[in-house]
């Protein structure tokens, strides 16, 4: 009796302990998780991280590295300073009125308009105004595009640099074409040398202006004064010289640039001028600029043919129009590649003699003059004024 007794107490015990686990859960026991037909929220897509395009060297490195042209349909891409060139076209070294200089830099490329307009210009000047023959600087790169060194612009095949210096009446060596100096036509930073700028000059300069494909025509502030007084030595007609546009260092050539061919895809002009002469209060401004410039640079006692070069913007091949790519390529050239040596035709256009005389200094009597006796400390002027 006492054994069944026990029998049943053990039992209605391990009843009580078998229903506190099935009920709530004591302190520190994890519950479990109730299902439910909420479905979960959904996962965020992984975005794909972007591959880092291939580095390349600077885009005057890569275009500076091909002797060949394009071999496309002529086309000026993009802008002046920010473009390239397709289907170039090189002006012979040698013409009836005209030679190349500066050989080593392969830069005697342009589009057909740019090569036609040469071609006329110099034929037009020596029978008409009495020029002798244009000696021809820098046009573009074979494929246009930024260069090792130099200019901005250039880059799609429609800029000229024309010397102002006669082409002799001989065919000028190779050697005399890497080493002969264009002469400069200022007397001191402010003033033309009127003794070597002639009527000549000036009529060289309106006839180039007068082509309705010009857009516009750069030279020295000082030679634009000197073309605004002396326009009337060389006819009654002066609204070409609202293209002679003044700007920096153009004292020993004159720059010619085309506008985009007409109906010309993906080449973009500059704003026209506006028909005014400029000779009155833009000139003005520039002279006052000219003058800051020139007490500047004899304050520091810089010597123009000593000075260091500016580092020259790293543009890359994708700052440019996309069709620079498939020009750089075109015809199976094989771009330079990062960290690679530049070839033979690189390192001869870099390290090719200055075109030009420098500008000359002031002396000290004409920056006392400017200075009225005192000494101004004064920084470099704005370089960069509308043109």
């Amino acid at each position: 009796m006492r054994r069944l007794i026990l029998s049943l107490t053990l039992l209605t015990f391990c009843t009580g302990v078998a229903a506190e686990q099935i009920g709530t859960p004591s302190v520190g026991t994890r519950p479990v998780a109730a299902t439910s037909s909420t479905k979960p929220a959904p996962k965020k897509p992984v975005k794909k991280k972007k591959k880092p395009a291939p580095k390349q060297p600077p885009a005057r490195e890569m275009f500076g590295s091909v002797d060949t042209p394009a071999p496309l349909e002529a086309r000026a891409i993009g802008s002046y300073s920010k473009g390239c060139l397709a289907g170039g076209v090189s002006l012979p070294i040698n013409g009836p009125d005209w030679q190349v200089m500066r050989l080593s830099r392969n830069r005697n490329w342009g589009s057909p308009q740019l090569i036609d307009f040469l071609e006329r210009l110099s034929s037009d000047a020596r029978a008409q105004d009495g020029w002798p023959g244009l000696l021809v600087g820098d046009l573009s790169q074979p494929r246009g595009g930024p260069m090792l060194t130099g200019h901005t612009s250039h880059q799609v095949g429609l800029d000229a640099d024309i010397w102002l210096t006669p082409m002799p009446d001989r065919t000028l060596t190779p050697e005399e074409r890497e080493e002969m100096s264009a002469v400069t036509m200022l007397k001191d930073p402010l003033t033309v040398d009127t003794t070597i700028f002639t009527d000549t000059h000036v009529k060289l300069i309106r006839r180039a202006a007068s082509y309705p494909q010009v857009a516009r025509i750069f030279v020295h502030p000082a030679i634009k004064r000197s073309l605004c007084k002396r326009a009337a030595s060389v006819g009654k007609n002066r609204a070409w010289l609202g293209k002679v546009r003044p700007w920096w260092n153009h004292h020993y050539h004159f720059h010619v640039r085309l506008a985009c061919p007409p109906g010309m895809a993906g080449c973009n002009n500059q704003k026209p001028v506006t028909g005014d002469s400029g000779c009155g209060k833009e000139l003005d401004n520039w002279d006052s600029i000219l003058k800051k410039a020139a007490i500047w640079t004899a304050q520091q006692q810089i010597k123009p043919d000593t000075k260091k070069p500016g580092k020259k913007k790293n543009v890359r091949l994708t700052d440019l129009p996309a069709d620079c790519k498939a020009v750089l390529v075109s015809g199976g050239h094989e771009p330079l590649a990062l960290d690679a040596e530049l070839p033979e035709v690189a390192l001869l256009a870099a390290a090719s003699k200055e075109a030009g005389q420098a500008i000359p200094l002031l002396s000290q009597a004409q920056l006392q003059t400017l200075l009225g006796g005192g000494r101004i400390g004064m920084s470099m002027p704005d370089r960069n004024p509308i043109r």
